[in-house]
């Protein structure tokens, strides 16, 4: 019997799902957007726009037996969604996807490319930058920054102690290494005063001062902090109680606690990991498996435990970078050469041209 499976928001975890199943089930993926954004190329679209369009896969391509709706879940109830355009879906399954946001350019939305555009042509213009935010975000940006030109003076302020905590100390040993050969002037342990007195990704010369005294001068700005979790549409309670973070409470099983039917998965789950891609492709699958169990009439046993240590791929440019994967002896650095290959030569476009079809410009 076929069973209908409702799943909002088509992330790197929604479309997984959706593509997984709708061969099994009558897959409804519902997203506001027309595109899916392979947010991993927003970093590097900035510095070359010539490689902007790889990032955005229409939805239309990826389902070729499910059915995608452009608009956007207000409110969700054990039984389906009801829509901002006054429909509703029923479901039988219903998954939670919709992860979360962040500060641009890190990452925009579909509609973007004129956005990276005009914001490639104001850092055309400066002479110096500076990043807000030491984390993978903030990096990453610098690597690709300098990866294009390499006279621009680049400054990062964190008001972390340490870069990576929790990492392996020869992850963070390299990573410093490769930011010093770079020439990324890293500051840790100090903050602005005042923001900025421009506006955020504008040409415009300004001088800020850091809590440590210092002044630093530079012609334009970017925030690379401020996680939110894109929760708001559950706010009504209809569903579930929400975590103070905004984030949805689950099971082992990516159940929404009290649920069999009701999944959740990728940055929006309590889930105590960092909220990262590569695991909402691996929640991905624990739901799609769960629900292809049920469908068939057999009890979900499919589970998913964090690590106990964290994971990462941090690219700086197309060849250079850090990570930290796991081994059967635990976490082990990966050298520049496995980051690349892994991650920063295409940055997952070979994944998602395999499950979308081509891009679109």
């Amino acid at each position: 019997m076929s069973r209908t499976v409702a799943i909002v928001g088509g992330g790197y975890g929604g479309a997984a799902v959706a593509k997984a199943l709708e061969s099994e089930a009558d897959v409804v993926l519902i997203d506001p957007r027309d595109a899916f954004v392979n947010a991993a190329g927003s970093l590097r679209a900035l510095a070359r726009p010539d490689w902007a369009p790889n990032m955005f896969f229409p939805y239309e391509s990826l389902l070729t037996k499910g059915r995608w709706i452009r608009d956007r879940a207000v409110s969700v109830d054990p039984g389906g969604i009801t829509l901002a355009s006054g429909g509703r879906v029923e479901a039988d399954y219903t998954v939670l996807a919709t992860g979360s946001g962040h500060s641009y350019p890190a990452k925009p939305v579909s509609g973007a490319l004129d956005d990276l555009h005009r914001t490639h042509k104001e850092l055309l213009r400066a002479e110096s930058v500076l990043i807000l935010g030491a984390g993978p975000v903030g990096l990453e940006l610098a690597g690709e920054i300098r990866q294009v030109w390499t006279d621009k003076r680049i400054t990062v302020v964190d008001p972390a102690q340490e870069l990576l905590p929790g990492f392996r100390p020869e992850v963070v040993e390299d990573l410093r290494g490769q930011l010093d050969a770079l020439g990324i002037d890293v500051r840790l342990g100090t903050h602005l005063t005042e923001p900025p007195s421009t506006e955020v990704g504008r040409a415009e010369a300004f001088t800020a001062t850091t809590s440590h005294g210092d002044r630093i001068s530079a012609d334009i700005w970017f925030r690379a902090y401020g996680t939110r979790t894109n929760s708001d549409y559950l706010a009504d309670g209809r569903l579930t109680t929400l975590t103070p973070e905004g984030r949805v409470p689950v099971t082992e099983t990516l159940n929404v606690q009290g649920y069999d039917h009701v999944y959740a998965i990728g940055d929006i789950t309590d889930v105590d990991e960092a909220k990262m891609a590569g695991y909402a492709m691996q929640h991905a699958e624990v739901a799609a498996e769960n629900i292809l169990a049920g469908i068939k009439g057999e009890r979900p046993t499919a589970t998913y435990r964090p690590l106990p240590f964290p994971m990462i791929l941090l690219p700086l440019g197309p060849v250079g970078g850090v990570g930290q994967l796991p081994s059967p002896d635990g976490p082990f650095a990966a050298p520049a050469q496995m980051v690349a290959e892994y991650k920063g030569a295409d940055l997952f476009t070979g994944r998602f041209t395999e499950q979308f079809g081509p891009t679109a410009a």
